[in-house]
């Protein structure tokens, strides 16, 4: 089956990768020269994409190097395979305004699926993508019509495998039996500091086995046949996910090889000069393929790719006849588009509504479910109190992939990067939640979300000190600062009924931003006022939500969530101690910032220095608003156990005490 044109395909990946990072002066050689012969064999034999389509085509295999250090071996092969990865892009590595960056990013590289680089992600955003594929074949597959029908792929490290991310994702997608999820495992025992005996001696057969998936061991790393084998095993395996561990020697033929050595620096010319002697690429130079290379990949990868998409688009033209509606919709989610008049579909509120926003939120994703037949999602164990279940819907399982209620489990940091690989995968979109306290343990999953361009719902509840007796472990505190940090998210945090209906649109509406709805677990009454400013003052971030009584305030109060009907109350009782101030409801730190500067000014004129901000969470980046004349009524440690209400007033949570604080500013 294999030849030495394969050797040489091999070989050729090696060559390139190291070219780029000997160009680069940096870089990580080691993950590319010894794991080449198994991305070789799985994307000349195995991976269905079309490289002339990139990712048009809907339908082709994902791949996702989880490994992303080992960037140059994506890259390598992403020209050799011809997507748009030219030669120069591969002299350019790690370069600024490169195509070729030093981890792989999604939508800015041809062919990534996936920015990866903090290890454990990839695996992460794999199982959701095989959840993806899983989920959308119950819902559009027909007899004869199996239009979803693709695989999921992954190349991971030991240091993948220890990160706790992944751990949480392979139990889950072995509970969820993803069988055409197949992560190739390049087991080298040698880790950045040095050998992996040091701090990771798991029995990965045990384990994976446990998490219910099928193992396969291949003891060479350069047996094609083996690693060939092992894959074509892999996919008759329908039930169970598949993790390969490959044994492989990091940095193979270099002198350093299989040490840390190899890992994170450039090899140096003299031992490029000989791998490349031992390969007999003696007479090439830097970044050169030979013909016979060139033509081998075209006739293994893309001429394969051009026939297989032609063959699927011929499948889905009689599929559209046969199933007009059903391919109506595929198309429409596939196009990221939301239903005509959806928006005519959702509650509106009597003057009298008085609810959490979770529970509204709820109300709202009923409407939204019923209407957008491609959205779905879950919760990490908490959906009874953060109220994300679709009701009527079934849950997502092996038993019924067409199901909508995801179980994610107690698995909050998989559960983020799970959401980020179904988004990212199309034809949906997903929205998942948890307590807002646990943010933290699924951060960097949302930052990477931002990162992506990846518009997915975070529904955080139960957010903030009014949470009461669960104590300051359950009391989010500092979670709004660190959010409102990261560039490209909105963190919404309504007040009303009114201003949740449209934070949950903003977020229907994303298109490349990631949405956080941080909603109370406390009632809200509906606020009159925004019930006629909300549409576009949410939308706008933040907008006047009481005007002052004369031509000018004396002042503003500004505040977020249930703090925003506490500062209208403080409003009355200044006016009547002649006191006329303006109330300001600032859901969206970062929708805010992006108005115009003429719009900032209507909603807070400079000329109006006295200021004081409401919202039961950290200080820290209120003082843009309040100015250095202003006050902050926060919360900057952490809170107390006891019945909300009380541990709300105790933290000066009160109209009395707002407006105290309100006569100190000078």
């Amino acid at each position: 089956m294999f030849e030495s044109i394969d050797v040489k395909a091999i070989n050729t990946i090696r060559s390139l990768s190291i070219d780029a990072v000997e160009a680069a002066n940096s870089g990580h050689p080691g993950l590319p020269l010894g794991a080449a012969p198994m991305a070789y064999v799985l994307w000349s034999k195995f991976l269905k994409i079309n490289p002339s389509t990139s990712k048009a085509w809907n339908n082709r295999d994902r791949f996702i190097l989880s490994a992303g250090h080992g960037s140059a071996l994506l890259y390598s092969l992403l020209h050799l395979a011809g997507y748009d990865v030219t030669t120069e892009d591969l002299k350019s590595f790690r370069q600024k305004d490169s195509k070729t960056p030093g981890h792989p990013e999604v939508n800015h590289t041809d062919g990534v699926e996936a920015t990866t680089g903090p290890l454990g992600q990839g695996i992460g955003m794999a199982v959701g993508m095989a959840m993806a594929e899983a989920h959308l074949a119950a819902v559009y597959n027909a007899p004869g019509f199996p239009i979803v029908d693709h695989h999921t792929y992954s190349i991971c490290g030991d240091g993948d495998l220890m990160e706790g991310v992944a751990q949480e994702a392979c139990s889950l997608a072995g509970h969820l039996g993803l069988g055409k999820l197949v992560l190739l495992y390049d087991s080298n025992d040698i880790s950045l500091d040095g050998p992996t005996n040091k701090s990771f001696t798991e029995d990965t057969k045990a384990k994976f086995k446990g998490y219910g998936w099928q193992y396969i061991l291949v003891e060479d790393g350069n047996d094609l046949s083996s690693i060939y084998q092992a894959i074509d095993k892999a996919k008759a395996e329908t039930e169970k996910p598949t993790i390969i561990e490959v044994k492989t020697v990091i940095g193979f033929g270099s002198s350093n090889q299989g040490t840390a050595k190899v890992h994170g620096a450039p090899l140096g010319k003299e031992d490029v000069a000989r791998i490349k002697a031992s390969y007999g690429f003696e007479k090439l130079k830097a970044f050169e393929v030979s013909e016979e290379v060139k033509n081998h990949f075209y006739d293994e990868i893309v001429d394969k790719g051009k026939k297989a998409e032609k063959a699927w688009n011929e499948l889905f033209d009689k599929y559209t006849k046969a199933y007009p509606k059903l391919a109506a919709q595929y198309l429409s989610a596939h196009g990221n588009d939301l239903p005509e008049n959806w928006v005519n579909h959702l509650p509106t509120f009597e003057e009298s509504y008085q609810s959490a926003s979770r529970v509204t939120s709820s109300e709202i994703i009923q409407s939204l479910a019923e209407n957008i037949p491609y959205l779905w999602g879950g919760s990490a164990d908490l959906s009874s109190s953060n109220h994300t279940m679709i009701k009527g819907a079934a849950d997502f399982g092996k038993e019924n992939y067409q199901g909508r209620n995801i179980w994610f489990g107690v698995r909050e940091f998989a559960m983020a990067a799970a959401a980020n690989g179904i988004q990212l995968h199309g034809g949906s979109r997903v929205y998942c939640g948890t307590f807002f306290v646990f943010v933290d343990y699924l951060k960097a999953a949302i930052r990477l979300s931002a990162i992506q361009n990846n518009p997915v719902t975070y529904v955080l509840t139960h957010d903030s000190i009014a949470v009461g007796e669960d104590g300051p472990t359950h009391e989010p505190v500092e979670q709004l600062a660190s959010l409102r940090s990261i560039p490209n998210i909105n963190v919404i945090r309504p007040a009303d009924g009114n201003e949740t209906l449209v934070a949950w649109k903003i977020a229907m509406e994303a298109q490349s931003t990631p949405t956080v709805l941080v909603l109370s677990r406390q009632n809200l009454p509906l606020i009159q006022e925004a019930n006629e400013y909300a549409e576009e003052g949410v939308r706008r971030g933040g907008y006047t939500i009481s005007k002052q009584k004369g031509e000018y305030p004396d002042g503003i109060l500004i505040a977020t969530g249930s703090e925003v009907k506490l500062a209208l109350e403080a409003q009355k009782q200044l006016l009547s101690e002649a006191m006329d101030v303006a109330v300001v409801s600032l859901p969206s730190f970062e929708l805010f910032n992006r108005q115009s500067e003429a719009y900032k000014e209507s909603v807070l004129p400079k000329n109006v220095e006295k200021r004081l901000a409401i919202e039961m969470g950290s200080s820290f980046g209120w003082h843009q608003y309040t100015g250095f004349n202003g006050r902050i009524c926060s919360v900057d440690k952490f809170g107390a156990s006891g019945p909300g209400p009380e541990i709300v007033e105790m933290y000066g949570f009160t109209v009395e005490k707002i407006v105290a604080m309100y006569k100190m500013i000078d």
